[in-house]
């Protein structure tokens, strides 16, 4: 792809530098929203699903919204107030996300000048150039916390870093979680929000009588939403085989370090086509809140 976002020349692929060369010194480095940058640590191994329009089984990060992988939507909104550090736990079908980003074309999601009949494209914007991957085979069928231990080399000297899972969005304002939890002076926090799934609460007494029904949506009810801010020492309640959410955050619930940042506004998570089809058709309909990056995104609720 001559002339695309690259200075390589026909035929060339990507330039191939050890960790040592490319060390970049941004640790900090303030962010557009005044806080500092952090990197970014995203979970890709899960098991893909089958779409009616695919022909193959994808990765579920990789599952497109609109044009792109919902993994492209979900480190634009991290890009988008300062993170471009990214480490990628891969596992399924790994290839995927890598040939990804291998063959990106950053003039099919930026506008371009082309000239000399083609010989030359001029991107008068760019989305992914500035952004740092590092790309981690974590395994096929590990816990999300066994992903991010196997990674913890990659966080060294991070005081906080950010972790999420690959296939949900939100427009939260990010500065607000980061800096609730510096505050508050806790290890970690989740993102914590309302379910949106249409089925509906019963309750009932001791012979079953039902006194009251009410969509899950309308209730107090409230779920773990993802977007985790973790402070370095998270590693020492992380133990070998277990998941982040169980054990982990157990531990530190008993020890009072677990903050839930709360949020109302748009959160969606991608689990099945239906998921999939109302995200696309936010797009349709010119909406797509979790795109922060574009200040056209409108405020709408799935539910």
């Amino acid at each position: 792809m001559m002339g695309v976002g690259s200075d390589l020349l026909p035929g060339e692929g990507p330039v191939i530098k050890s960790t040592d060369e490319v060390r970049r010194c941004e640790r900090c480095a303030r962010t557009d929203e005044g806080g500092f940058r952090m990197k970014v640590v995203l979970f890709c191994g899960g098991l893909g699903l089958r779409m009616r329009e695919a022909s193959e089984v994808l990765p579920k990060p990789m599952v497109p919204i609109g044009n792109r992988p919902i993994l492209w939507h979900l480190m634009k909104y991290y890009a988008h107030f300062g993170h471009t550090d990214f480490v990628l736990c891969l596992g399924y079908r790994a290839e995927v996300i890598k040939e990804f980003f291998l063959n990106y074309n950053e003039a099919l999601s930026n506008n371009f000048v082309l000239t000399e009949g083609g010989r030359n494209v001029e991107l008068l914007s760019h989305d992914i150039r500035d952004w740092n991957i590092t790309f981690v085979d974590t395994g096929s069928t590990a816990k999300i916390g066994e992903r991010l231990r196997a990674v913890r080399r990659h966080l060294e000297g991070e005081e906080y870093f950010l972790a999420n899972y690959g296939d949900v969005l939100t427009d939260a304002p990010l500065p607000e979680a980061i800096a609730e939890l510096r505050e508050l002076d806790k290890v970690a926090s989740f993102l914590c929000v309302h379910p949106n799934s249409s089925f509906h609460l019963v309750k009932f007494d001791d012979d079953r009588t039902v006194q009251g029904i009410e969509e899950i949506t309308k209730s107090d009810v409230w779920i773990n939403g993802g977007f985790f801010v973790l402070r370095g020492d998270v590693f020492d309640y992380l133990h070998e085989g277990e998941d982040l959410i169980e054990e982990p955050f157990q531990r530190l619930v008993g020890r009072r370090q677990l903050v839930a940042h709360r949020y109302e506004g748009f959160w969606a998570a991608m689990d099945t086509l239906k998921d999939k089809q109302q995200l696309e058709s936010m797009l349709d309909r010119g909406e797509g809140p979790w795109r922060v990056w574009e200040p056209s995104a409108a405020t709408v609720s799935i539910g």
